[in-house]
């Protein structure tokens, strides 16, 4: 197994990053990829710029001696993502409705509030 391959496998491990996301992103097959990081199928430069890529790296991350993993809380929380696959319209319109709705919660409290003062409602 190439040193690539070794600090791909160590850095996806650490990051808890899936083969799945990884093969979504670079566009490589998952039963390719799985054999790339077995170290069944030899991996060529293209796909290690794929890979590197999709991991938001540049290949000679990957090819360090001194490879480190950076810890999880080096990154801001609104930097880490996960795919979940394509979402529906139906869950799209409910994901803009709930966006909205989040936007919109101060003015929605406060209006709750203002029509349990009208109403005397002790709720």
């Amino acid at each position: 197994m190439t040193k690539f391959i070794e600090n791909v496998n160590l850095y996806l491990s650490q990051m808890k990053i899936k083969q799945t996301y990884v093969s979504f992103k670079s566009g490589i097959n998952e039963k390719k990829l799985s054999r790339i990081l077995t170290g069944i199928q030899d991996v060529n430069s293209r796909d290690m710029e794929k890979i590197a890529d999709a991991l938001g790296q540049n290949t000679g991350f990957f090819l360090s001696d001194s490879f480190s993993v950076p810890a999880v809380s080096d990154f801001m929380r609104e930097k880490i993502a996960f795919y979940a696959g394509e979402p529906t319209a139906e869950q799209e319109e409910t994901a803009e409705k709930l966006f909205q709705l989040m936007e919109n919660i101060d003015e929605v409290m406060s209006a709750k509030s203002r029509f349990l003062n009208m109403s005397g409602s002790s709720r």
